[in-house]
């Protein structure tokens, strides 16, 4: 059940690729965003046709940069 700003990941399947609506879903980020972060080679995609896919790996790969990137804004703060 999805509440008020809580996403609700049970309705996105698992899977290795997905579209950048769903790569928003998952990341909450919005799409302008998305595209920001995949201009500056920060996430990564591949396309398939006309369509352009994150890849599972890639979007894993982005939460940890992120991670790391907030734990040396608080190394630096220290």
């Amino acid at each position: 059940m999805e509440t008020a700003g809580t996403p609700n990941f049970e309705a996105l399947p698992q899977r290795h690729l997905y579209r950048i609506p769903e790569a928003m879903k998952l990341l909450s980020m919005s799409r302008s965003v998305i595209y920001e972060q995949i201009r500056a080679g920060r996430l990564l995609t591949v396309k398939q046709g006309r369509a352009r896919l994150v890849p599972l790996q890639a979007i894993n790969e982005y939460v940890e940069l992120l991670m790391r990137e907030a734990g040396e804004c608080i190394d630096q703060a220290a």
